[in-house]
């Protein structure tokens, strides 16, 4: 056992053995009103955005208590540790996604992509706020590291009962990821208030277009002090990689997916519960091909190959296990949690084709072992004070190895023997450290203004050594019962993840076909930055809500990731200097049986200067971006997102889209692709039958104009290959709860 974990483990236990005989303190109701559970999605304040069970929804002495009030006082105990005061959020619960057009079946970065600011991209990924990824994810407040291949198609919505999506200027708490923190409350199993112990679940099937196959099922319950949500659910299609071509039909494109999730709790007394929770995820995906390339080198006397016949493949595995104690002690609440996290990404290329239309076929492994350790602590100092603090240690291991059939060349990178020759490129292994620590104050200044304001110490042992200290500041005004304003400063420090990062040797591929570009390799950098961010919340009635949200970010070091090889692996470099600004706009409506929202970002992400990674990179481009400010590949003018949803008599009708202006492409990213739209419909009815009981039917068509739109064109910085949206999906989905 490291020394990390025993020290952990110690800690764990001291808590519970104190929490022995000792009753529950009471807790003051958080005077932020509760976000209404009713909307599509909701773009709060800080003050309007809680998502606990308020004090006075549970009745009668804690101590005396059945566990239905325990488990509600400890879930507003956790949710009191992390504070939002300066930053925007945009939440969605249950209903929220329901109302998506696949329902509950919506993969989660389709879900984020309905918040403002969120810009779509290929193979799964995410921007936020003129970020390429950088986006943390907590399930029950606890940090889940990153896996290579991204979270977006990793966790499954299914297990969401809330998800809050904070951005901006991010209290002291939140370190490391900070473009977006997207933070989940799961299902619990755990009984509603009033409600006895129970047991129930739910078998679904989501099948249509594309040879679409996802059945699905979830069980929970509870029994005394014991409470579980477990979930698992397999995914089949032929678009499991976005389309090289225009076609409706891809080649080569089969894809099966497997993913499960648990949630196991014990109420070890009135103050306090240990719960466990896992992950795991299994994705196989074929590389699509694109038809009518030619050959560029020749492999004995093989001269053609037919690239309609590529069979490039890639298999993605997460997964991840922690263990929380959670509870009150006096006036404070706390959560220690142990955590380990294992991902991994193989590539397997054609080792004909590869070798013919590349100059190189690389069979590529990579992996990431993170073990982690969080604690989390809140005490209310008096009625004006609440002070939270801290600590974060990860203990990372990333393994990288690479064998590489590749051609003689000449200076010119011209084949020079038809037979290849094989080289071995294993990154010498590393431990990746990483430690943090926060305090911050929360201050009640009055009934209208709250600060909070804090500072974070971080420090990274990896590939190079950095540490920063990093003051917060964030405001939240109520100007009127109807207004509400926000301003906030941030200092960040951000890491390059580990998980991403293989050093090559360049030297190995010198006089070969797959030698690179320039000879250039420095280290990739933390990036360190100012962010500043302001905005209005404006209630108008007694159902329309307006938001507006304004940021700009200085940048040292700006990091950005790039896909280099025929793998679907990014890799990290940094920029001298960036500099992002935008602004954000959301209209949320809800009355009776009709709710809508409207979400429009425009942003400006740029970059000079490439200090790391050179050897990706022409040196006619490494020159051009030396002297000039460039738009960084992920840089979209305008973004956009909106929906309505109606329940007539029963029957819901929904519509929602997603907008982009274009992502760049060209040299030096210096122009952007065209404009793209996708419009998708859906109608959900449940129903009664006499055998059956209630049956939930959905169907559902994903862009329905079956308009084809480019997302990437294979050029720009960093861009691997051309990427076309899915074209029109007929969907029909079958959940049967029990």
């Amino acid at each position: 056992m490291t020394r990390m974990k025993k020290t952990a483990l110690a800690l764990c236990i001291a808590i519970a053995f104190t929490q022995s005989g000792v009753a529950f303190a009471d807790l003051e109701a958080p005077s932020d009103a509760a976000a209404p559970a009713d909307a599509n999605a909701r773009t709060t304040d800080s003050r309007n955005a809680k998502k606990s069970t308020s004090a006075e929804d549970v009745d009668g002495e804690f101590g005396e208590l059945g566990t239905v009030s325990v488990t509600a006082k400890l879930d507003q105990a956790r949710n009191q540790l992390s504070p939002d005061v300066g930053s925007s959020q945009y939440i969605f619960d249950k209903k929220a996604i329901e109302q998506l057009p696949l329902g509950n079946a919506t993969s989660l970065n389709q879900v984020l992509l309905r918040a403002p600011g969120v810009v779509n991209d290929s193979f799964g990924q995410l921007h936020v706020r003129g970020d390429h990824g950088d986006v943390q994810y907590r399930i029950n407040g606890v940090i889940i590291p990153e896996s290579i291949s991204g979270f977006g198609q990793a966790l499954d919505a299914r297990i969401i009962d809330n998800l809050s999506f904070l951005t901006g200027a991010l209290p002291a708490q939140y370190g490391y990821r900070t473009a977006g923190v997207v933070d989940i409350t799961t299902k619990s199993g755990a009984p509603a208030k009033g409600a006895a112990d129970t047991t129930g679940g739910s078998v679904g099937l989501t099948t249509g277009s594309f040879g679409t196959w996802n059945p699905s099922a979830d069980f929970y319950g509870s029994n005394g002090p014991w409470s579980w949500f477990l979930t698992a659910n397999y995914l089949q299609n032929d678009i499991g990689i976005e389309n090289p071509t225009s076609s409706r039909d891809a080649i080569h494109d089969h894809t099966n997916q497997f993913k499960s999730f648990g949630y196991l709790s014990y109420l070890l007394n009135d103050s306090a519960r240990l719960s466990f929770m896992f992950g795991t995820t299994n994705n196989r995906f074929q590389i699509p091909n694109k038809p009518g390339q030619q050959p560029r080198f020749q492999l004995g006397d093989i001269a053609d190959f037919d690239s309609r016949n590529l069979d490039q493949r890639q298999k993605e595995q997460t997964r991840f296990g922690v263990l929380s104690l959670q509870g009150t002690l006096n006036e404070t609440n706390y959560q220690v949690s142990l955590g380990q996290r294992y991902t991994s990404v193989n590539y397997r290329p054609d080792p004909i084709g590869d070798l013919m239309f590349n100059g190189v076929a690389g069979t590529i492994d990579r992996s990431n072992r993170a073990n982690t350790l969080q604690a989390d602590f809140s005490t209310a100092l008096n009625n004006a004070h609440t002070l939270r603090y801290g600590l974060y240690v990860s203990d990372e291991h990333p393994v990288a190895n690479n064998l590489s059939r590749v051609f003689p060349a000449d200076d010119n990178g011209n084949q020079t023997s038809t037979a290849p020759i094989t080289i071995v490129d294993n990154a010498a292994h590393i431990t990746a450290r990483t430690y943090g620590l926060y305090v911050q104050d929360e201050w009640q200044f009055n009934d209208k203004l709250t600060v909070n304001y804090g500072l974070r110490g971080d420090k990274v042992d990896a590939y190079v050594k950095e540490s920063q200290l990093s003051p917060r500041l964030g405001l939240v005004y109520q100007a009127t019962d109807t207004t509400t304003l926000h301003a906030g400063y941030a200092r960040y420090f951000t890491p390059p993840p580990a998980e991403l990062i293989a050093a090559t040797d360049i030297a190995l591929f010198q006089g070969t076909t797959n030698a690179l570009p320039t000879n250039v390799n420095a280290e990739t950098r933390s990036e360190r930055s100012h962010y500043f961010d302001a905005g209005v919340s404006q209630k108008i009635g007694d159902h329309l809500t307006l938001g507006l949200d304004a940021y700009y970010r200085k940048v040292t070091n700006l990091l950005d990731e790039g896909q280099f090889g025929a793998a679907l692996i990014f890799s990290p470099f940094n920029y001298a200097r960036g500099r992002v600004r935008g602004v954000e706009f959301t209209a949320n409506y809800d009355r009776d049986n009709f709710s809508a929202y409207f979400n429009l970002a425009s942003s400006r992400a740029m970059g000079r200067q490439v200090v790391t990674g050179q050897y990706n990179f022409d040196q006619q481009e490494l020159d051009y971006i030396a002297t000039h400010w460039v738009h960084l590949d992920h840089d979209q003018r305008l973004a956009s997102s909106g929906g309505v949803s109606y329940n007539w008599n029963g029957t819901r009708f929904g519509a929602d889209y997603i907008y982009g202006s274009g992502l760049r492409h060209e040299f030096a990213n210096s122009a952007h692709l065209p404009q793209y739209y996708s419009i998708n419909l859906s109608v959900d009815r449940k129903f009664d039958l006499p055998a059956l009981g209630p049956l939930d039917v959905r169907l559902a068509a994903i862009n329905v104009t079956d308009r084809s739109y480019k997302l990437r064109d294979g050029t720009g910085i960093g861009v691997g290959a051309p990427q076309f949206g899915a074209r029109r999906g007929l969907y029909l989905g079958i959940q049967k709860d029990f």
